[in-house]
C-alpha cells in the first residue's frame, strides 16, 4: 500500500521533477519584504578530503603536512599563493581553488575548521576507552550523509535540520505565500524534509509543467477536465489526498513558471558544469523571490565524486575547479542582483578523509573536516575553530591514521547558519536537539 508520502513521490513524476506538498495554491504575484535571506547548501558527496582544501603554511604545520601526507602532499606550485587569516596566520588553498582563495582574501569567504557529526564533545581518550557516546556507524557514507543533513548523530531522524527550519518559518508565517521554503536543484534531500513542510525539487533547466499539454483549444479543454476531476469528491480519502496533492502541485508549478518568466537574463556568466547550472538556477529563483512571496528560502545543490580511495589528486584537479568557479560565479550573481548580503552559501560533505594516504594515492573514510561559508554577510578571511594537530596518533586522532575528532559540531555549524537565517535562540534546540550539549555555543561567522 502506498503511504501518503508515497503518493507524493508518485505524483511528482507527473509535474516535471517538482516535488509535491499538501499546501494551497500560490497567489499569482506577491511582494516580499526587504528582509529576504537565503541559505544555499552545496553537498560534496563521497567525503571531500578537506586536508587538501586548505593547508596551514606556518613552517611546523607545513613540514608535518608534507611528511605525513606523502604522495598526497601538495607542493608550493600546486597551492595558491599564501593568504593570511585575520589572525595573520598563513594558509594556502588547493591550486585549483583559486577563486575561493581570492574570496577569502577579499573577506567574502570563511573556513570552519574540523567540524563534524557529534553527540557531545569527545576527546581521544574518551573515544578510545568508549567513555562517551559517538555518532552511529562512524565512517559510513550513508550514515554520515544523513547525520550531516539531520544533525542527529545518535540515530535516525525522519526530518532534516533545514526542514525543521522550514517548519519554523512557516509556523511564523514569515513568507507571504505557502510556497515551500526548501528548494532543491539536486533531487530530493533529507536535509529539507520537515515535520509539517515539504520541499520542491526541480532539475536545472527542466520543465515545470505537466507534459502532453499545449496552447491549442483541445489541449486546454483536456487540462481543464483534469483540474475538474481533481476537485471532485471521490469519497475515498486516500484517493482524495492524492488528488489534492497533485492539484496543489500543478498550481505551484504554474506559479513558479510564471515567476521565472518575469525574471531578466543574468549578466553573470556561469560555468557550463553541473554545479554551475544548479547555482545558476538558484540565482534565477532568488531573482524572482518577490513574485513568489518569499522572505526566506533554503536551496540544496550537490557535487559528487569525492570518494577518493585512489587517484585523489587527479580527481581533485577536476572537481575543485568546478566547485571554485561555480561558487565564485554565484557570488557574483548575488552582487549583480543586489542581494550578496542576503545570501549565504555553505558546504557539507559525508566526512573528511585520512591524513595518511592509501597505497593507491588516495585516502580512506575519516571524520572531522573543514568547510567553506561564503556571502556578503559572512565575516570572511578568517578560520573558525582550530585545525587538528598534524600528528598520527596525536591528540586529535581517533587511531593512528589521521582521522580527526571534530572540535566543532554540525549542531554548532547549522545553528549559526539558522540563527542568521532568522531562527531565534529559543527555537534552536528544537531544530538541533544536540545543540545544548555544546553549551549552545554558535560560531562567530556573522
Amino acid at each position: 500500500m502506498f503511504t501518503r508520502r508515497g503518493f507524493v513521490r508518485v505524483a511528482a513524476g507527473s509535474v516535471g521533477s517538482l516535488a509535491l506538498r499538501p499546501f494551497g495554491l500560490l497567489p499569482a504575484l506577491a511582494q516580499s519584504g526587504p528582509e529576504y535571506r537565503a541559505l544555499v547548501c552545496i553537498f560534496l558527496f563521497g567525503g571531500n578530503d578537506s586536508n587538501n582544501t586548505i593547508v596551514p603554511m606556518d613552517d611546523a604545520s607545513y613540514k608535518a603536512y608534507a611528511s605525513i601526507r606523502g604522495s598526497l602532499a601538495l607542493s608550493a606550485t600546486e597551492l595558491t599563493p599564501t593568504v593570511y587569516s585575520a589572525a595573520n596566520a598563513p594558509y594556502a588553498f588547493h591550486g585549483k581553488l583559486a577563486e575561493l582563495a581570492s574570496m577569502f582574501s577579499s573577506k567574502e569567504l570563511a573556513v570552519v575548521a574540523n567540524v563534524g557529526s557529534l553527540v557531545q564533545p569527545v576527546t581521544r581518550a574518551q573515544y578510545q576507552s568508549q567513555q562517551a557516546p559517538v555518532p552511529l556507524n562512524l565512517f559510513s557514507h550513508s550514515d554520515q550523509q544523513l547525520q550531516w543533513q539531520t544533525s542527529v548523530a545518535q540515530g535516525n531522524s525522519p526530518t532534516g535540520w533545514a526542514g525543521r527550519v522550514a517548519d519554523y518559518i512557516e509556523s511564523q508565517k514569515i513568507n507571504s505565500s505557502s510556497f515551500p521554503v526548501f528548494f532543491s536543484v539536486a533531487g530530493n534531500a533529507l536535509l529539507g524534509t520537515g515535520a509539517t513542510t515539504q520541499q520542491v525539487a526541480v532539475a536545472p533547466g527542466g520543465t515545470l509543467q505537466l507534459s502532453g499539454f499545449n496552447s491549442s483549444a483541445a489541449s486546454k479543454a483536456r487540462l481543464s477536465s483534469l483540474n475538474n476531476l481533481l476537485k471532485l469528491d471521490s469519497g475515498v480519502s486516500l484517493a482524495q489526498a492524492a488528488n489534492n496533492t497533485l492539484a496543489n502541485s500543478i498550481g505551484d508549478a504554474t506559479a513558479l513558471g510564471q515567476a521565472l518568466a518575469k525574471g531578466t537574463p543574468l549578466k553573470t556568466l556561469f560555468p557550463a558544469t553541473p554545479l554551475g547550472q544548479q547555482l545558476q538556477q538558484v540565482a534565477q529563483i532568488v531573482q524572482v523571490a518577490p513574485y513568489l512571496g518569499m522572505n526566506r528560502q533554503v536551496f540544496f545543490c550537490s557535487l559528487g565524486g569525492f570518494d577518493t580511495h585512489a587517484g585523489e589528486l587527479e580527481a581533485h584537479n577536476t572537481l575543485y575547479p568546478e566547485l571554485s568557479q561555480a561558487v565564485a560565479a554565484f557570488y557574483a550573481a548575488t552582487q549583480e542582483l543586489g542581494v550578496a548580503q542576503n545570501v549565504t552559501t555553505f558546504t557539507e560533505s559525508d566526512f573528511s578523509r585520512t591524513f595518511q594516504p592509501t597505497t593507491t594515492d588516495g585516502s580512506d573514510h575519516a571524520w572531522g573536516s573543514h568547510h567553506l561559508v561564503a556571502g556578503g554577510a559572512v565575516r570572511g578571511g578568517q578560520i573558525y575553530g582550530a585545525f587538528p594537530t598534524f600528528e598520527l596518533g596525536g591528540p586529535n586522532d581517533t587511531d593512528t591514521r589521521g582521522r580527526w575528532i571534530p572540535t566543532l559540531s554540525i549542531d554548532q555549524y547549522g545553528a549559526t547558519l539558522a540563527s542568521w537565517f532568522g531562527v531565534p535562540d529559543t527555537a534552536l534546540p528544537t531544530v538541533f536537539p544536540n545543540f545544548p550539549n555544546f553549551g549552545s555555543q554558535k560560531i562567530g561567522l556573522f
